[in-house]
Parts: structure tokens; C-alpha cells; sequence
């Protein structure tokens, strides 16, 4: 599989029914590598938006080709182990995938020399004296002046240090240490009662987004799920932004009118 994402543009997109083709073929003969292939193409503009908004967010060492190859490697694999048995939409599970193999090849690479990486950490080292110490987060100076360096140089160690970290990394290394995300306490933590509301509105919800055209509900988990502008979505899949506006706006009020109707059908049973 060709990795160069620079034409994402000229693939040209099928239609929802043609799309639904080629994963029936791709399940039926999950050996062939030309209808692998071909699904990768038509969901390629996914690579593109995550190596988008991931390489924003790193030092310049990592180059677009490197992390768009990462990418790619991401998606290839959720093609391959994708199952309509997950019970989750391709795109959301690709997304999942992509980013995740970008962060974790990043993480697996140090571009650093030994040397600076051994500062960093008597730098972090010193951090976490002081902090018990004092019983606070310590100043540049503060460290500076516990390792006899100049302030300047703490600073320089702290921007040099590259490494990636997932909140889905855990805390430990046997198979019962908690991930990082879980330790973050939600200060908007909802009751009992709340949490089964919700989830009754999530279900409702899914079932409508279900219920949507293919095109609508991608722009939809696009636009909600990962935050993608309407211009953003416009240029992934090819669409002019006021195009995806008013399909944004249509899939609004066909949501409202699903949902309306779910709430009837649920006060109808009630009155029964």
C-alpha cells in the first residue's frame, strides 16, 4: 500500500451503496489486498485529519511524512481487524486507531542524546524533591539553584523534553495498575439518577444518528465527536463548506423530528 498522502484530494469517493460493496467483499474474502487497499483509499482523508491536528501539537523533529506514514499504518490496521460486531461506526473506530498508532510510534522514538536526557531527568528528579519539600510545585529558580545550574538551562531541558504522554497509559507495569485517565477526577460527576438519564439519551440518540443518510452521519460524529469545522469536513471529503452547512442543518432537523418521535412513542407506551 502506497503510503503518500498528498493526493488525498484526487481519490475519487463512491457512493454509500458501493461503499457497503466493497466492505461485503473485503468480509467474504478478508485475504484479498486490493479490496483492503481500496477501502483504505476511500477513508484516507481520516489519516489526514489526525495527522492535522497531532502535528500541531509536536516539536518540528517530527516530520508530516513520518507521521502521516503512522497514520496510515493506523488505519490499514483498523481495516483489518474492523468488525460490524463492535457495534461502533468504522470512522470512529479508525480515528481511534490512527491516533493511536501515531502517539504510540512518537513515543516509541527519542531524538534526544543520552546526555540531555539524562539532565531532563535530574531535572524532574529535583521537581519532585522540592515539591515534597515544600509541599508546592517548585520555580525554575528553585531548581536551578538545588542543582547549581542556571535557570536558563532549566528551562531549555523542560522545552527539549519531546516525550509523548497517553492518558491511556497506565501508572505502573503489572496488569492491574489503573490507566492515567482514570486517576483525573470529574468535578462534573453526575448522581445515579442523572447517569441513567443520560444513557437513556445517548441510546436515543445513537438510534436516531442511525437512522440518518451515511454522508449526514459522518459529518455529524465528525463535526460533534471530533470537533472537525464545517470547513475542515469540507475539505476532508471533498464537499464545499456551505455544501456540509446545509447538510449539517438538515441532519439537525431530522434528528429533532426522530427524536420527537421516539419522545411519543415512549409517552404513548406510558399512557398504555
Amino acid at each position: 500500500m502506497d503510503q503518500d498522502t498528498s493526493s488525498y484530494n484526487k481519490i475519487k469517493r463512491v457512493t454509500n451503496e458501493e461503499l457497503a460493496e466493497m466492505w461485503q467483499r473485503y468480509f467474504d474474502n478478508h485475504d484479498n489486498k486490493e479490496y483492503r487497499d481500496a477501502l483504505i483509499l476511500q477513508y484516507i482523508y481520516l489519516t489526514k485529519y489526525v495527522v492535522g491536528r497531532v502535528k500541531v501539537s509536536l516539536p518540528p523533529t517530527f516530520s508530516f511524512e513520518d507521521i502521516s506514514s503512522y497514520g496510515v499504518e493506523g488505519l490499514i490496521d483498523a481495516v483489518e481487524k474492523f468488525s460490524p460486531k463492535m457495534g461502533a461506526r468504522f470512522e470512529t473506530y479508525a480515528l481511534v486507531r490512527i491516533r493511536g498508532n501515531i502517539i504510540d510510534k512518537i513515543r516509541s522514538q527519542d531524538f534526544l542524546p543520552r546526555s540531555v536526557r539524562r539532565k531532563i531527568k535530574d531535572v524532574k528528579e529535583a521537581q519532585e524533591e522540592l515539591k515534597a519539600k515544600f509541599g508546592r510545585n517548585a520555580t525554575n529558580s528553585e531548581i536551578a539553584n538545588y542543582l547549581g545550574i542556571e535557570k536558563e538551562k532549566v528551562e531549555q531541558l523542560l522545552s527539549d523534553d519531546t516525550t509523548v504522554t497517553s492518558i491511556y497509559e497506565k501508572k505502573g507495569s503489572s496488569d492491574g495498575d489503573i490507566e492515567i485517565i482514570d486517576t483525573i477526577q470529574d468535578s462534573r460527576a453526575l448522581n445515579p439518577h442523572e447517569k441513567l438519564e443520560e444513557k437513556d439519551v445517548k441510546k436515543e440518540l445513537e438510534d436516531a444518528l442511525k437512522r440518518l443518510p451515511e454522508r449526514e452521519r459522518t459529518i455529524m460524529v465528525l463535526y460533534y465527536h471530533e470537533n472537525m469545522t464545517l470547513k475542515e469536513i469540507g475539505e476532508a471529503i471533498n464537499v464545499s463548506e456551505s455544501r456540509i452547512s446545509q447538510l449539517h442543518a438538515q441532519a439537525i432537523m431530522k434528528l429533532k423530528n426522530l427524536l420527537s418521535e421516539n419522545r411519543s412513542e415512549r409517552l404513548k407506551r406510558s399512557i398504555i
